[in-house]
């Protein structure tokens, strides 16, 4: 029974507070790379230590929050904030 709940562990990945660009990606179910763009451009609440991206689970989750209500009632949170747009081709 111990080893049945062992390796139910390692079937679910570990949820930290602080995530890497990988992990937070995994957690929003978006590619590595949408989430960099995301940052980049202040979409998503990140910040940088050195040079590498980090994002707090909590602040993801209240950006999260926020956004589903927005859509939920069809305004728009700031009509000046950059929305990430695909480039024409």
């Amino acid at each position: 029974m111990r080893n049945a709940a062992a390796r139910s562990n390692l079937l679910v990945p570990e949820v930290r507070e602080v995530m890497d660009i990988r992990q937070a990606s995994d957690y929003l179910g978006i590619s590595p790379d949408t989430l960099y763009k995301y940052a980049s451009e202040g979409f998503v609440p990140a910040f940088k230590l050195g040079n590498r991206w980090r994002f707090k689970r909590s602040r993801l989750d209240e950006w999260m929050d926020r956004q589903s209500d927005l859509q939920a009632t069809g305004v728009e949170a700031d009509p000046h904030a950059k929305k990430p747009v695909r480039p024409a081709m």
